[in-house]
């Protein structure tokens, strides 16, 4: 049997240097919002020739149009601005075929509201509260014990923060958006993370149950010798998957998956390193009172 929790202090160590770096990133830097969050018109336009990116920031300056975003990729412009309507859309493109004189077709034109990208952003936090207060009420409720369940939802928010601060460090240096394919990534992680820890503090009380209470820390230690080549095995299938993903996906998908990715190796890493020293230490705390 191997003694893991003798290390609890680099675990600790560990993760408050990876929050922390993340944290910087949030308070510095911050994020790039899709419009889904914060309204406004995405338009992409394919050109047969080479364009300068100063050049249509110039021709939407000169039409007082308020853009957030210009990118020429691949002889695609992607324009993002404030909300326009059909008409302001139409007149664009004929101004920047004009200018730039070069046809433009339109591939991809959307917009949305200020009222309907708030009614998102309120929806997204809903969704999270929810997603955590159901996993406390049923892991209080399958384990007979608000200990597992609490040491379960700090390591689950262990996770959210890794994943908030390392999303913001792609944001800043690969402009990576929050849109809703982030928060899909976000909650599938959450899920993720409780499923492992489910299996540690199951086999916990499975040793608690058989030979009755001894000590809590040598009951964790046998539980996470027993599981972990499992939940590395497990996990490893998930990450190579989604490897391929990040390297040969599409740019639609690709921080998606990225996300996913940060995800899957934090909640391999929480469960045994982060949850499991969080319940023995309250489990300890609780038999001393």
């Amino acid at each position: 049997m191997v003694n893991f929790l003798k290390y609890k202090v680099i675990y600790f160590l560990i993760s408050l240097t990876v929050i922390g770096f993340g944290f910087f990133s949030i308070f510095k830097w911050g994020y790039y919002y899709s419009i889904d969050f914060v309204g406004g018109t995405n338009l992409e336009y394919q050109v047969k020739k080479n364009i300068s990116q100063e050049k249509v920031k110039k021709i939407l300056t000169k039409e007082k149009i308020d853009f957030n975003y210009v990118s020429i990729n691949q002889k695609t412009i992607s324009i993002k601005t404030k909300p326009l309507d059909e008409k302001k859309i139409n007149q664009l493109k004929k101004t920047l075929e004009k200018n730039l004189d070069a046809d433009l077709t339109l591939i991809k034109s959307e917009t949305v509201g200020p009222t309907l990208s708030a009614e998102n952003l309120k929806k997204t936090v809903i969704a999270c509260i929810l997603a955590i207060f159901g996993i406390l009420v049923y892991m209080s409720f399958a384990f007979k014990g608000f200990n597992y369940a609490l040491s379960a939802v700090l390591a689950m928010i262990h996770d959210l923060l890794v994943i908030l601060g390392s999303y913001s460090l792609f944001s800043h240096f690969f402009r990576a958006e929050v849109d809703t394919l982030f928060i899909t990534a976000v909650l599938t992680t959450m899920s993720f993370s409780v499923h492992d820890t489910i299996v540690i503090f199951d086999k916990i009380r499975e040793y608690l149950q058989e030979e009755g209470q001894k000590d809590i820390e040598y009951f964790a230690n046998k539980a996470l010798t027993e599981t972990m080549v499992r939940s590395i095995n497990n996990s490893m299938t998930i990450i190579f998957m989604l490897l391929a993903l990040v390297l040969l996906g599409g740019s639609t998908i690709r921080f998606f998956a990225l996300t996913l990715l940060i995800g899957t190796i934090t909640g391999t890493y929480s469960s045994p390193f982060v949850a499991t020293p969080i319940l023995v230490w309250m489990e300890k705390r609780k038999n001393k009172n």
